[in-house]
């Protein structure tokens, strides 16, 4: 497909949002919560009254805090925001208050958009100088209305301010003004801003979701992970609202029983996954069948979307088997904004992460490489994935050193390690900081996991490095199906026969803890940080 092209005075509310009306679709329903709606006119109505009120408080250039679930307020206070040629920053509202705090002082945020609970445990973090305004939306189970009155909160509500703004002033923003600080998952230390411009999340959705995976405007979307994650804000608002489809939110925590009333409710043609949760349903499926419920019903599924973390090829297989319906398995990054590489419609190869999005070239080029002019490695050798494409990011706020390595030009240094096999397919095979060099040789958790996935017992696992008496060695938390964790010692000795059998003998698990979960960071992924240093009490 030929590059997208985007005019120098471009801004993402309009792509996004304000052209649907001149498109028509303005009746057409843009949102919905619980048995509430919005249509895309009504959204446009509420960013223009909501940009007004941020107008007040926030000069161009400048950060806006959002920290919410998904509620609709998230959607007009996003737009609102890149309308007026503001700064979008986006955290997630139960996360610990040290690192709510953080992403205060770290952006430096104008204006924050929150929960009462929040605003009160941070405190003094929103009495700092560069704090003008603290705009509250109230805490809502789905369905219930985003927009009530708070009686007696310390801060006005933004339903508030929006109701008393004048008229926002118009503002030109230019398609390589800032738009977005994306933040990276943190798995090595505090989180880093991503700094995108407009016309990044632009030229994504239209070689992916558009070019690619294919949103049509008769879609519903509903998604796990939440609007706070870059790959939400894609695949739940920013790529449903381009095609003027539907997306449909709810603010309970994610859990089987939770999004399986979303679909319940909305029928929606496309789920935004992650593997833990695509076990979870298939686990919690198979109790229903136990206890003579009903089987859950996905027939509305165009297709589910999975990323965050590898597909294992087992877990993928036992989702085909019982419900038939695809999934659509890539990968992207904070860095690029989203997914750069991914099956796709007519195009599967289980295990793999697909091919490279049109728009896209990767390479695969040696762990020592210092920059993407290096020969590429030969077909089926591991090595780090570098990716090329319009929506790379500028660097890392207040991090030149880690911004040198990771960003050369219009390259980007992922850090992941891949082999691509000789048709051009994706195989990931672990985070290159995560390798575990045992014996002597380097062992890859990804490829311990998916063997330990194989076993017929094994829902969940991952594998860490843990001590033995000095040395490092595989160390595996694994989620057992139902009813096979009582088996206590019997079942972690078949597994680690099981590895023994099927890969080299040092990479089995010296150690095999059975756990009833993964523990998860706020981007959805296994939080092997806290898994290493349980691992570390081995």
């Amino acid at each position: 497909m030929s590059r997208p092209a985007f005019p120098e005075q471009f801004n993402l509310a309009d792509y996004f949002l304000h052209d649907r009306l001149a498109e028509g679709r303005g009746p057409h329903v843009a949102v919905r919560y619980g048995q509430r709606a919005w249509s895309y006119a009504e959204v446009a109505a509420r960013t223009h009254q909501a940009a007004g009120a941020l107008q007040r408080l926030v000069h161009p250039g400048e950060r806006v805090l959002i920290l919410l679930p998904d509620t609709p307020p998230f959607v007009w206070s996003l737009f609102a925001t890149v309308q007026i040629g503001a700064v979008l920053a986006m955290g997630n509202p139960d996360a610990p208050t040290a690192d709510l705090a953080y992403l205060v002082e770290y952006t430096r945020a104008a204006v924050v958009i929150t929960l009462p609970r929040v605003a009160e445990a941070l405190g003094d973090a929103l009495r700092a100088p560069w704090v003008r305004g603290v705009l509250l939306v109230p805490e809502t189970a789905t369905g219930d209305d985003p927009e009530a009155p708070l009686p007696g909160s310390l801060h006005p509500t933004l339903a508030e301010a929006m109701h008393t703004a004048p008229a926002p002033r118009p503002a030109r923003t230019h398609r390589d003004d800032v738009a977005v600080w994306l933040f990276t998952s943190g798995s090595t230390g505090r989180s880093k801003a991503a700094i995108h411009t407009h016309r990044d999340f632009a030229f994504n959705t239209e070689v992916y979701a558009k070019g690619t995976v294919g949103y049509r405007p008769d879609d519903v979307t509903v998604s796990v992970p939440r609007l706070y994650f870059g790959y939400a804000t894609g695949t739940n608002l920013f790529f449903p609202f381009a095609v003027g489809a539907t997306t449909c939110l709810f603010s309970e925590r994610p859990t089987p029983e939770s999004l399986y009333a979303a679909i319940e409710r909305h029928a929606p043609t496309v789920v935004t996954n992650v593997p833990t949760m695509l076990g979870k349903l298939l686990d919690w499926d198979a109790a229903r069948a136990d206890r003579d419920e009903p089987p859950l019903a996905l027939s509305s599924l165009r297709f589910s979307l999975s990323a965050g973390e590898a597909l294992p090829e087992p877990l993928l297989q036992r989702w085909l088997a019982r419900f038939a319906s695809p999934v659509y398995d890539g990968i992207g990054s904070a860095e690029m904004f989203h997914i750069y590489a991914t099956n796709r419609p007519g195009d599967v190869r289980p295990g793999s992460l697909g091919r490279a999005v049109d728009g896209y070239e990767l390479r695969v080029l040696p762990r020592e490489a210092e920059g993407p002019g290096a020969p590429p490695l030969p077909p089926d050798e591991i090595g780090v994935l570098w990716v090329k494409g319009d929506s790379v990011a500028l660097g890392y706020h207040q991090d030149r050193d880690k911004s040198w390595k990771t960003f050369h030009g219009h390259w980007c240094c992922t850090g992941d390690l891949f082999r691509v096999d000789a048709e051009g397919y994706l195989w990931f095979a672990g985070r290159a900081d995560e390798l575990l060099k045992v014996s002597g040789l380097w062992v890859s958790p990804t490829e311990v996991e998916e063997c330990l996935m194989q076993h017929p017992d094994v829902a969940l696992a991952a594998v860490v490095g843990a001590l033995d008496e000095g040395l490092l060695k595989p160390k595996a938390f694994v989620v057992p199906r139902e009813g096979a964790g009582q088996r206590g010692d019997a079942l972690v000795a078949e597994l680690q026969q099981h590895v023994k059998s099927r890969l080299s003998k040092h990479k089995y698990p010296r150690w095999i803890e059975l756990v009833d979960d993964l523990p998860k960071n706020d981007r959805g992924k296994v939080d092997r940080k806290a898994l290493k240093s349980r691992g570390a009490a081995s």
